[in-house]
């Protein structure tokens, strides 16, 4: 059961009425609706919708850490980046997400930190530090929870 789905009229009704920025904004509208309709048929065939290929650059973790590391290595060709500080930031207690070696490089850059982010991240620290009492068990807890004393000791 294939739903044929009608090409997009070139000529859309009350066209000569509209600007030129007009006729392009309702362009795209259909453009997306269009397309918006195509997923809808192939899933309801049950086929998958490809990917792009958009997927293959760096990842966010890996970007992160290419941040870190120029600020590091050449603050010339540093630039603050708001989305790779709170990636770091989230991820900073996870020893899989930032290695030991980056760690210590993140704590001389969180030497810097201010304000809100500050603030936030000590008292992230601070309950990491808390949970690990509840879980002495826990080796993965532990670690956060020794890399938060370092963080709390840094910026209290």
């Amino acid at each position: 059961m294939q739903t044929e789905i009608p090409d997009p009229p070139n000529e859309l009704e009350g066209e000569e009425d509209l600007s030129p920025e007009q006729k392009r904004v309702m362009e795209r509208k259909m453009k997306k609706v269009m397309k918006k309709e195509e997923k809808k048929r192939i899933k309801a065939e049950g086929e998958t919708v490809p990917k792009t290929e958009a997927a293959s650059g760096p990842t966010g973790p890996q970007q992160a850490l290419v941040y870190l590391t120029c600020w590091s290595e050449n603050r010339a060709e540093w630039k603050f980046q708001k989305i790779r500080q709170t990636w770091l930031l989230q991820h900073m207690f996870n020893s899989e997400q930032v290695a030991d070696e980056k760690f210590s490089v993140l704590l001389e850059y969180l030497e810097g930190l201010q304000g809100a982010a500050k603030d936030t991240t000590v008292k992230k620290a601070l309950a990491l530090v808390e949970e690990s009492g509840q879980a002495p068990e826990d080796k993965d807890v532990q670690q956060r929870a020794h890399r938060a004393r370092e963080v709390i000791q840094l910026l209290s």
